[in-house]
């Protein structure tokens, strides 16, 4: 069972990017995926959350607006689409995965990560 985002790189300010997060080994529509990411120097923060009923959590009042979340069940992948990139969205991203029989966007119940893939915006 592995986990693997993929999509970062290097953006201006402004710009837009959208992250993926695939699965091997298990079928990521039946779970809840979340987002998280850590800039340098600072603890990792979780950024929106999928559930396997497809319901959207975000974890925090400011990401709503540029981060959007979506499935693809053909491909096994979640998507992260970050809009209108600020200098501030600079960090590596990471995907997780909770799959235990009582699911949340909890970060603690993440028993699955993906190794994550980094976001550098330049102003």
């Amino acid at each position: 069972v592995q986990l693997q985002a993929s999509g970062g790189g290097l953006v201006q300010a402004g710009g837009s990017l959208r992250l993926s997060c695939a699965g091997s080994g298990f079928t990521l529509y039946y779970y809840t995926i979340g987002w998280f990411r850590q800039a340098p120097g600072k603890e990792r923060e979780g950024v929106i959350c999928i559930s396997s009923r497809g319901r959207i959590t975000y974890y925090a009042d400011s990401m709503k607006g540029r981060f959007t979340i979506s499935r693809d069940s053909a491909q096994n992948t979640v998507y992260l689409q970050i809009d209108s990139l600020k200098p501030e969205d600079t960090a590596v991203y990471y995907c997780a995965a909770d799959t235990s029989v009582v699911p949340s966007c909890n970060s603690y119940g993440m028993n699955y990560w993906g190794k994550g893939t980094l976001v550098t915006v330049s102003s």
